[in-house]
């Protein structure tokens, strides 16, 4: 008969291959923009395509060397050319966590500019920053059937980019988040000018189904930035400062996935956390005496469900949207501007005087919404004015209480209108 330390041997071992089979990598995937015969900008000595698989194979090796837990999957490793579409797929068929593209940006004429930005999905909302998404787009002229694959789409027509205001996605505000983390590092730790966080309607970010961003480095048509990064010194900075990025973000997106299972809020958001806008995030000099307000009650906040709808900050009507004094099964559509760690009051300067907002809590996240309508055109029509004080805000919807898929919300909207 086995001995009693022998079968708790047997039983430990047997857990530790367990927890081990049941342990899920985090999956990253790396994308170098551009490559073989697609150059990307060109400087003066520099190409674009070079300068970005640098950066993106040091990233990689950052992780791979620092994460046991982390999987990395590059788009390319070499000089070869990848279509658009492609990078996407690699990125879904691997169930990844999280999509990096990286870029090099340039301008034309010879103009100069300084300055490294991180871009999400979205509507381009000004020329300088459609421009950036054809500039990106314009890739797909190199592959043969394009037309067919990307259904007649004219990378260089303003009017192709509409169908963008229809991509906004349940994975907006964390790419939008990780997005401002990468930019605090290539200010604080590249000392890289901070260009922001914008949107814009990338094809390669479009059929991405998690978390993606496209990282423009710099700007290659200026020769002190091409000089900095085509550097071995340069190129290792911005990799360093997007892992940084990278790290932070993984680490709380674990610490958000272990409150499911009850661990403390305080435990998921850092006491120190500031509130992170939708538009670009630039710390101010009243940063630290409006955290400490902002976060002095985050231990009180709940585990809450991703779905739960809280009640409106300077109102006290429900959560539930009603039309006509009766709950209504039409998707009810609104203006998503603010997220923040901790619930705001409702004179908050950070509202910047917007009323009367709701909030909703998803992730342990308070994100603050305006404009409440079934009615999409009405909502929309309110964007452009929300868009004068937050840049980046965007619709979203929810049915019955619950969030919804934008896309899908916008179509029943067009068929009950009918």
């Amino acid at each position: 008969m086995a001995s009693y330390k022998h079968i708790l041997g047997i039983i430990w071992l047997l857990c530790c291959c367990y927890l081990t089979a049941a342990a899920k990598d985090f999956v990253v995937v790396i994308d170098a923009g551009h490559g073989g015969h697609d150059s990307g900008a060109v400087g003066k000595t520099a190409k674009e395509k070079n300068i970005n698989l640098k950066v993106a194979l040091k990233l990689g090796k950052l992780i791979e060397g620092k994460c046991n837990d982390v999987k990395v999957i590059y788009t390319r490793k070499t000089d070869v050319f990848v279509n658009l579409n492609r990078r996407a797929e690699i990125a879904n068929e691997a169930k990844a966590d999280l999509f990096i593209s990286v870029h090099t940006n340039a301008l034309a004429n010879n103009h100069t500019a300084r300055g490294a930005s991180t871009w999400t999905l979205g509507l381009a909302r000004s020329s300088a920053n459609l421009d950036v998404a054809k500039r990106e787009n314009a890739v797909i002229l190199y592959e043969d059937d394009y037309k067919t694959r990307y259904a007649g789409f004219d990378p260089n027509s303003s009017e192709s980019y509409i169908i963008f205001e229809f991509m906004q996605d349940q994975f907006m505000s964390q790419s939008v988040h990780f997005a401002s983390m990468i930019q605090q590092q290539f200010k604080s730790n590249s000392k890289r000018v901070d260009s922001g966080v914008h949107q814009a309607g990338f094809l390669v970010l479009r059929a991405t189904s998690m978390p993606s961003v496209l990282v423009e480095l710099g700007f290659i048509s200026t020769p002190a930035e091409e000089k900095y990064l085509a550097s071995e010194e340069g190129s290792s900075s911005m990799a360093n400062s997007i892992f940084n990025a990278f790290l932070a973000y993984k680490t709380e997106q674990q610490a958000r996935e272990a409150s499911v299972n009850n661990t403390p809020a305080s435990k998921v958001i850092a006491d120190d956390e500031e509130v992170k806008p939708i538009a670009n995030v630039k710390p101010t000099p009243k940063a630290s005496a409006e955290k400490t307000e902002s976060t002095k009650n985050i231990q009180q906040k709940s585990t809450a469900s991703k779905s739960e709808y809280s009640k409106a900050t300077s109102t006290k009507q429900p959560a539930t949207t009603k039309v006509g004094g009766n709950k209504t099964d039409a998707p009810v559509f609104k203006i998503q501007f603010l997220t923040a760690s901790a619930k705001l009051s409702s004179n908050d300067k950070r509202l910047k005087g917007l009323q009367p907002v709701d909030y909703y809590v998803e992730n342990g996240t308070y994100k603050y919404t305006y404009g409440a309508s079934t009615d999409y055109n009405a909502v929309r029509s309110k964007l452009k004015s929300v868009t004068t004080k937050f840049k980046d805000a965007f619709i979203i919807a929810f049915k019955n209480d619950k969030k919804v898929n934008v896309n899908e919300a916008i179509k029943e909207f067009m068929r009950n209108k009918k």
